[in-house]
């Protein structure tokens, strides 16, 4: 991260370049009339380097602007956008090494095309003002595109759960309970339980958990599972022996202000994760599952009670170690949420690995799919009711219109926690190639379904879909334009 003290010294950097190259001067040109070194005012070009009083009026002075100028966070029009982004939160708090992008790369990159830039930057901020964008919508993109760029497995979270229940006496083969988990809590770390208080407030009904520092207690919310309950007792574990100080308090994140928070946040959910899955236990139990030559559901709800875990944490877990132990790289995970009359559902949750795969979340009120398996199960879920303890199961082959894109999906779904009314399905979509087939042998099961699919019913051009909820507007539009130009072309 950008210190306040680094992001003043690439500011006056940046203008004192900028200022030069306009004027038409060379290093040695300015140099000699701000009576400067060249390597010094290099180092201030740079964005290494900030003067002392006099030498600023003499800089100022050479570039014929005044001294208020060059130390003010104010620049010309065409500069402003880039130091605002400069003198930004987002540039101060953004990992950018995490990506492979130090400071000084990305002042470079400033500093010498600064119009193309500042066209770019304006062009970014108009994008998040007209789409109401807000930083956490950055952050959120860019954790995503951070698993991604490590097919999602993370080999020293991997490495510190294993320390973790060694250094705990946790054999790799046991099952973690609860109980476990919150006697470890209160063993190492003085940490207690309350499982009472929490739910005597209205306010955090939607909150599963919360961590009071002060008193050293851990609050979960009432009526929650014990899989539920092990994930929140697993995550303050990992809080704890990573010693992740920059964290969320909350399970859901009131307020994403910081990169690192969640990022840590991340970081503690996946080490929650791979604690009450194993990975070579679960990579076992995923290579026998897969090399089952018929398709069986069963097999899911046997992991789901084994482990004691969710659905979600099931697939999740899957996406970490598919890529690195089964060379399966090319898939997707998303959560869907149908409202309480099966009109609208919602992607709530979503994750792409190596690429942008068919379905992605939009924020456009788009009608998505409903020959998806993540809606039917939905669909089917509430049509039993909220009383089923384990979660419906399917998989469908999904073939995306008018590609050669294929998919196993695998679909689980029960009601809402909080609003049983509505349904919630996780889905893990793989993509069929060479890879995939030598691994999973169901594939070609006559109980698994292949179904022509689309991303959303207004961009279908499936004809007779008895699925369709609205018109394919945005395909006509397009069809339209494609029409108008032909006509063109004829004249």
């Amino acid at each position: 991260m950008v210190d306040q003290q680094s992001v003043i010294k690439m500011i006056f950097g940046f203008k004192a370049k900028y200022l030069r190259q306009q004027h038409g001067l060379s290093l040695e040109e300015l140099a000699e009339r701000a009576q400067l070194s060249k390597s010094y005012l290099h180092e201030i070009e740079k964005g290494k380097k900030y003067p002392k009083v006099d030498r600023i009026h003499s800089l100022a002075k050479a570039l014929g602007v005044d001294y208020d100028y060059m130390v003010s966070m104010r620049s010309s029009k065409k500069l402003q956008p880039i130091v605002d982004l400069l003198s930004s939160d987002f540039v101060k708090e953004f990992p950018l090494e995490l990506f492979g992008i130090s400071p000084e790369k990305l002042f470079e990159l400033f500093s010498n095309t600064p119009d193309k830039v500042n066209a770019f930057v304006t062009t970014v901020f108009k994008m998040t003002r007209n789409y109401q964008m807000e930083r956490e919508h950055f952050y959120m993109a860019a954790l995503r595109s951070y698993q991604d760029l490590h097919d999602n497995y993370f080999p020293d979270l991997e490495l510190a759960v294993r320390e973790f229940r060694s250094a705990m006496n946790l054999p790799i083969k046991d099952t973690v309970t609860t109980e476990k988990l919150e006697n470890l809590l209160a063993k190492h770390y003085g940490i207690t339980t309350d499982y009472e208080r929490m739910g005597h407030s209205a306010a955090l009904q939607l909150q599963r958990s919360y961590f009071k520092e002060s008193t050293s207690t851990l609050f979960i919310n009432t009526g929650l599972s014990s899989a539920q309950k092990n994930f929140l007792l697993g995550r303050e574990l990992a809080f704890q022996y990573l010693k992740l100080e920059e964290r969320p308090y909350f399970t859901r994140i009131v307020e994403v202000d910081s990169f690192d928070r969640l990022l840590n946040n991340f970081k503690a959910s996946y080490f929650s994760v791979a604690l009450l899955m194993e990975e070579a236990a679960m990579v076992a139990d995923l290579r026998a599952f897969a090399g089952q030559h018929e398709w069986q559901p069963e097999g899911l709800h046997e992991l789901l009670q084994k482990y004691d875990v969710t659905a979600e944490m099931l697939l999740q877990r899957w996406t970490n170690l598919l890529p690195q132990h089964f060379g399966i790289k090319d898939l997707f995970f998303i959560r869907l949420v149908g409202a309480k009359g099966l009109q609208h559902f919602r992607m709530t949750k979503e994750l792409h690995l190596s690429q942008m795969h068919n379905p992605y979340a939009n924020q456009l009120n788009e009608h998505y799919c409903r020959r998806w398996v993540s809606v039917n199960l939905i669909k089917q879920q509430k049509t039993i009711g909220a009383n089923t303890r384990l979660p419906l199961v399917d998989a469908q082959i999904s073939a995306y219109w008018q590609t050669p894109n294929r998919y196993l999906c695998i679909s689980m779904a029960k009601p809402d926690f909080h609003y049983p009314e509505r349904g919630i399905s996780v889905t893990i979509g793989l993509l069929i190639n060479e890879p995939l087939r030598q691994h999973f042998r169901f594939i070609d099961s006559s109980s698994v379904h292949t179904r022509l699919v689309h991303t959303t019913c207004e961009r279908c051009g499936i004809a007779d879909c008895e699925a369709r909820a609205v018109a394919p507007v945005v395909l006509e539009q397009q069809r339209r334009r494609e029409q108008i130009m032909r006509a063109g072309e004829d004249l």
